[in-house]
């Protein structure tokens, strides 16, 4: 068995022809680029790229596989290099019908479908094209008129799998925007095959074992990321017998060995939606959790001028008063990426990842190492990230928290 570091939720700004993927990503956040900064910056051995239900994505795959860069695996899964696992994805917006005080409503969440190759991913597309289903297939995170009890079906009957994304944002994650329950949604039976929940910036493990019924379920911590720099900023530790898809898949389910062994995360009040937060008056709440009104002006949640911070959700429907973690439950590491340390400008940064992957930084290059690299302070800032000693201000409605020296 061998330990590799993965990240299974990373965007597609522009396609290789120009077109749109993911609009609010950067342009060059390509398939070519993404497996350049895997390998040579970040150290990234298996990335999940979560638009590859594009068609247009998918020809960028193909373009390489024909030029001999990237090569289908046996097990599943796109060998770039020899270097990079990229695991084929399509992040999907369901829609929900819920009971809310007798009534009827609608609401979404976003879910990662993960497959072993483009011939999965293209039946994939082709369920999601179907009339009345999706309006451009050719975009990211497109709003489906399917329920993930449907989504799950139709993923697995192609070989695929199936697990809610950032599950505590407010703006689409499952509990987070949607429900109090996943079983408010789907069966039991559904949710039993779910392996996996993806926890979010705002998030970790502890806040997640305050509900009970995530104990079965390995967390995955991932990047979301929207821009190349962002690779990696969440990652997870997995051990595996090698990087392909059917590996990834039993250490999800926890089987034969396979497992996630370490998450590691911003520390949740560097996320942007950790607390309460109200647009109207632009105070981020400070008080006790749950804070569910603006304690500033006395807004309520509208749907418009509040936002529901992710920890004041979690203690709003949580059952367990403190957390509970099932044995499997592997650390959750609170890690900092480079480019948010005080002190590291790009200069610094630059000169850092010439000489080493960020994750050989992270984790690998002694104090001493890294004092001969790039001096004294910052030496010793990347050590205190490492061991979780600096302090961290709360963030919320879209503003990220703020590391402090």
């Amino acid at each position: 068995m061998e330990n590799y570091f993965a990240d299974l939720h990373v965007h597609i700004g522009r396609s290789g022809n120009g077109a749109p993927v993911k609009i609010t990503a950067s342009m060059n956040l390509t398939v070519a680029n993404i497996l350049k900064e895997c390998m040579t910056r970040k150290g990234i051995d298996m990335v999940g790229i979560v638009d590859t239900s594009s068609p247009d994505v998918r020809e960028d795959l193909m373009k390489l596989i024909d030029s001999g860069d990237v090569t289908e695996m046996e097990g599943g899964g796109l060998r770039y290099r020899d270097r990079v696992t990229l695991i084929p994805g399509s992040e999907v917006e369901t829609t929900e019908s819920i009971q809310v005080d007798g009534k009827d409503k609608y609401r979404s969440a976003h879910c990662l479908c993960y497959f072993p190759g483009l011939d999965e991913v293209k039946r994939f597309t082709g369920e999601l094209a179907k009339p009345g289903r999706t309006r451009n297939i050719g975009l990211s995170s497109q709003k489906c008129h399917l329920s993930i009890e449907e989504v799950v079906a139709i993923v697995e009957q192609i070989g695929g799998v199936v697990v809610p994304a950032h599950a505590f944002t407010p703006h689409k994650g499952m509990y987070g925007s949607c429900v109090q329950s996943a079983l408010e949604i789907m069966s039991p039976n559904t949710w039993a095959r779910i392996p996996a929940v993806e926890l979010g910036l705002s998030s970790d493990s502890n806040y997640a074992d305050m509900i009970s019924e995530l104990s079965g379920k390995s967390f995955i911590s991932n990047s979301d990321a929207h821009s190349l720099p962002k690779i990696g900023r969440e990652y997870n530790i997995i051990r595996m017998q090698q990087p392909d898809y059917n590996e990834l898949v039993m250490a999800l389910k926890r089987e034969n060995g396979r497992s996630v062994i370490a998450n590691y995360g911003f520390d949740p009040k560097l996320g942007k939606y950790h607390r309460t937060y109200c647009e109207n008056c632009g105070l981020t709440v400070k008080d006790e959790p749950p804070v569910m009104c603006c304690t500033g002006c006395g807004s309520a949640v509208d749907g418009r001028r509040v936002v529901i911070g992710v920890l004041d959700r979690i203690y709003e429907i949580r059952d367990n008063t403190c957390p509970v973690s099932p044995e499997h439950r592997p650390p959750y590491y609170h890690q900092i990426p480079l480019e948010n340390l005080p002190g590291i400008g790009k200069k610094t940064l630059e000169k850092l990842l010439q000489a080493a992957t960020e994750m050989q930084i992270l984790h690998q290059y002694s104090e001493a190492e890294l004092e001969n690299l790039a001096g004294n302070k910052t030496a010793e800032m990347i050590v205190l990230a490492r061991q979780g000693k600096l302090r961290v201000s709360a963030g919320g409605g879209g503003y990220y928290g703020r590391v402090q020296k």
